[in-house]
């Protein structure tokens, strides 16, 4: 009997995994792990790591052709829908650099604001304008604290950057005087 179990055993063959070129084991990563690669990528690790660690956590999966092919079609629709993205941006940045935003705060005489100016007033402007632009996007050294013509830069993504003219009047009401 003990026999008959040992050949069984012995029949089970072991899972042939890919072997990359410096004797690693060649593995797809399924989410980015932040000291081996982004998700995606195919890379080379120890037998250990990837049973241990990678695989198990769902982290990598096996570098099959299959996998690879399925990750270049989807690579290559994220590709596209990225540069859509961009010449989406960059339309609105066109219209950005073409428009001015005007935004009246109250200013004593010499024309210092009571207040200040930041990206949140003129986001707020923007969209008065039917233009959406977080606060977040607006890049400003520091608030604007006087009454005159500021250029603002408006980064819509790390590669679509612009100037956007900002002009701070003081307000129409005079209500200084009136408390």
């Amino acid at each position: 009997m003990p026999t008959q179990q040992i050949s069984n055993k012995s029949s089970a063959r072991p899972r042939r995994l890919p072997e990359g070129p410096r004797g690693g084991i060649e593995l797809l990563l399924v989410h980015a792990v932040e000291s081996l690669g982004k998700q995606g990528e195919v890379v080379e690790v120890k037998r250990g790591y990837a049973f241990n660690y990678l695989l198990p956590q769902g982290l990598a999966t096996i570098a099959t052709d299959h996998h690879k092919r399925m990750v270049a079609k989807h690579k290559a629709k994220l590709d596209e829908i990225a540069r859509a993205r961009l010449a989406g941006l960059r339309a609105i940045l066109s219209e950005l650099v073409s428009t001015s935003v005007t935004i009246e705060a109250n200013a004593n005489d010499e024309g210092h604001l009571y207040g200040s100016v930041g990206p949140v007033e003129i986001s707020r402007s923007l969209k008065q304008q039917d233009l959406m632009v977080s606060p977040d996007q607006i890049i400003l050294q520091g608030p604007l604290k006087e009454v005159g013509m500021y250029t603002v830069k408006v980064r819509l993504a790390p590669e679509v950057e612009g100037d956007l003219r900002v002009w701070v009047v003081p307000s129409s009401s005079d209500g200084a005087g009136s408390k």
